[in-house]
């Protein structure tokens, strides 16, 4: 690793502490509301939980992004893998008294759905060389149109009946340790989950053989195939891997979160794959890096719902840009980061 990517990734991680610094001094400021009433454990819980999938489709973003192909359509995949994760777990209960064992069959299905999703895209953009923005922009409208469509269908209206939610991991007696108990010993499996996966991804990309052949798609694809291996193959595992990982983002929002699928306006998902991307341009797509700064933006989602809780009155318009008021901050500290060489190029073999 050069030091132009240590300092790089310090200054992200620097950039995202000072915006949520800055976000909670201004906060408290303007409110004259105590700090403790802000930040507090229900706090740290929501912003795990709202942070969850936004991660997982960045990492995946971020890696069909290192191999050279630009995965747009994160939005889309998440839309897919939260409609999935919904509609499959309300059919195998048969439409009532759905279970945990269901919830999770649930999840199943919009991972494999979405990686099935993932492997028609990499063949759009990697054989048929289609233009990746244009494929992106294309997932993400048909599930904004098929989603609210098929739950209409199925339950006759946009969105699906209220639905439990994947249980906690409680740990008798860890669980009541003052302020570490609750976040770390009574955690959702999906917020688990989503830290396994960030860590497993960084080792993966930065420690192993296949993980330095992903960097090199994107980096150097010419010198790849020197080396004897298809870059076009790396490529499709790499998007394939991103439509997974959507797709598990989008079961751990609707079923792990939410409690159902919402199809009004932008769909549950609003506009967390969109935030996916900047996360993992913020983290210098790197792995640990799109998990800080997914938490980032879900600190600021979780800002909105505490201020409602504690009777902080904000206009809607206003606490829905918090997220975005943290990318212009941590733009303006941060600065830009650099893609990879050959993101977005179709890679001609020789053959």
């Amino acid at each position: 690793m050069s030091v132009t990517d240590l300092v790089t990734r310090r200054n992200s991680t620097i950039g995202s502490v000072i915006a949520l610094v800055v976000i909670g001094i201004l906060t408290v400021l303007f409110t004259d509301i105590a700090v403790s009433n802000i930040l507090n454990v229900g706090v740290i819980e929501r912003t795990l939980r709202a942070a969850a999938p936004v991660a997982l489709a960045a990492i995946g973003g971020l890696y069909a992004e290192k191999s050279g192909v630009f995965n747009i359509g994160l939005e889309g995949f998440l839309i897919f893998g939260a409609f999935s994760a919904t509609a499959s777990a309300w059919f195998i209960s048969g439409g009532s008294s759905i279970s945990q064992f269901h919830l999770w069959l649930g999840v199943i299905v919009a991972v494999v759905v979405c990686t099935f999703l993932g492997l028609l895209y990499a063949i759009l953009t990697i054989r048929y060389k289609a233009n990746q923005i244009v494929a992106g922009l294309g997932v993400w409208f048909v599930g904004l149109g098929f989603t609210p469509f098929a739950a209409s269908l199925i339950w006759q209206d946009l969105s699906s009946p209220p639905m439990p939610n994947i249980n906690d991991i409680v740990i008798p007696g860890l669980s009541k340790i003052p302020i570490v108990g609750p976040i770390l010993f009574a955690v959702s499996p999906m917020v688990l989950i989503t830290i396994l996966v960030s860590i497993a991804a960084w080792v993966h990309l930065y420690r192993t053989r296949f993980g330095y052949w992903v960097q090199a798609a994107g980096e150097n694809p010419e010198a790849l195939e020197t080396a004897g291996i298809d870059v076009n193959h790396v490529r499709y595992l790499a998007v394939i891997f991103s439509g997974t990982l959507a797709g598990l983002g989008g079961a751990a929002l609707a079923v792990g979160f939410a409690g159902g699928f919402t199809g009004t306006g932008t769909t549950l998902v609003d506009g967390r794959g969109w935030i996916a991307i900047t996360a993992y341009m913020f983290g210098n797509y790197n792995p640990l890096g799109a998990l800080g700064a997914s938490i980032l933006f879900g600190g600021t989602d979780a800002l909105q719902v505490q201020f409602q809780t504690i009777g902080i009155s904000f206009p809607q318009s206003l606490t829905s840009l918090f997220p975005y008021v943290a990318v212009l901050l941590v733009l303006a500290l941060v600065g830009r980061t650099r893609t990879p060489s050959a993101a977005g190029e179709p890679y001609e073999t020789d053959e």
